[in-house]
């Protein structure tokens, strides 16, 4: 029963199918190929972190959880962009795309920032491919993937702490699972509607 679990845990079993799935499709698709490849990843990144980027300033949350606003990776995000030199048409689309998001529930909110911090852990094997097979690196090309000052399991460990010491109902833990469910969704779809897919392009 996912209402004996903390909220952490409860949001990672209900949407652990959904994170397989993702990054089982994100890999086979061989983001890290070349720079077109690389460029298809970005633009997915840039669509989930828009859309998510006005939770990190929505003053509800930063009352539930404090250091939310310094945790936005958006302009991260876009430097990397710049720097790979992504067509300002594409870049302009996935803006607009992601400004359809309206995540209007705090508690959703809650989801989709437990999906995005969580993130920030698979960075790290992401990060390595980057620099083997682009020669990219967490100050050029692929900022979004540094880790925190205070390294990455910390920073994610205490951003779950967090979670699981805020006291909600459980309609307000459903509406986490809600909005976790919707971040992953949202991410595969866009997934398969930017990154290459050699099987399709062939």
């Amino acid at each position: 029963m996912t209402d004996q679990l903390t909220l952490s845990n409860a949001l990672r079993s209900e949407t652990h199918d959904l994170h397989e799935v993702l990054d089982k499709r994100v890999m086979q698709l061989n983001p890290f190929a070349d720079s077109e490849h690389y460029r298809g990843f970005l633009r997915m990144q840039l669509r989930l972190h828009t859309a998510a980027e006005p939770l990190y300033h929505n003053s509800n949350l930063l009352n539930l959880l404090p250091d939310l606003s310094g945790r936005s990776r958006l302009n991260a995000v876009l430097a990397d962009c710049e720097d790979v030199e992504l067509n300002k048409t594409l870049l302009s689309e996935d803006q607009r795309i992601a400004s359809y998001i309206k995540i209007s529930d705090e508690y959703e909110g809650l989801g989709w920032l437990y999906a995005l911090e969580g993130s920030t852990l698979g960075a790290a094997m992401l990060l390595k491919h980057v620099k083997n097979q682009l020669n990219l690196s967490e100050t050029f090309g692929a900022s979004h993937m540094a880790a925190h000052s205070d390294g990455r399991a910390t920073h994610w460990k205490q951003f779950k702490a967090m979670l699981d010491q805020l006291e909600l109902t459980p309609a307000q833990r459903e509406k986490a699972i809600t909005g976790a469910t919707q971040a992953f969704i949202f991410v595969t779809d866009a997934v398969n509607d930017v990154m290459i897919d050699d099987a399709i392009a062939s």
